[in-house]
């Protein structure tokens, strides 16, 4: 599963439109949080060999503009890390810290890692 950077407003608007599950990924790479969180997730993604899912991810930082379309367009309060699952332009999940997982992400989907 490739990992998909979000760089502009308009992949944003994208993703709302889809029918299609997404998860975003929003990523500080100031924070330590945000880097085992990505770690972690990263790995979990790499040991799921079937998930059909796309998973965006956004620079907090780099993209600030981006991060902060994500959470107004779905319209969830801005954290870092954080990981929203998406589909039909709403927001059917989200969490951050420590309690990001795959594993729970999937739950949301009717999927299974």
């Amino acid at each position: 599963m490739n990992w998909i950077t979000i760089t502009n407003e308009e992949e944003v608007l994208d993703i709302s439109k889809s029918a299609n599950y997404a998860i975003i990924y929003k990523h500080s790479p100031r924070c330590m949080t945000s880097l085992m969180a990505y770690r972690q997730l990263k790995s979990e993604v790499s040991a799921a060999n079937d998930i059909d899912v796309p998973i965006y991810m956004v620079d907090v930082i780099k993209n600030r503009q981006e991060s902060q379309f994500v959470a107004k367009t779905f319209e969830i309060r801005h954290e870092s890390p954080q990981v929203l699952v998406v589909k039909n332009g709403v927001c059917v999940y989200n969490t951050s810290h420590e309690a990001i997982s795959l594993k729970a992400m999937l739950n949301h989907i009717g999927q299974e890692a």
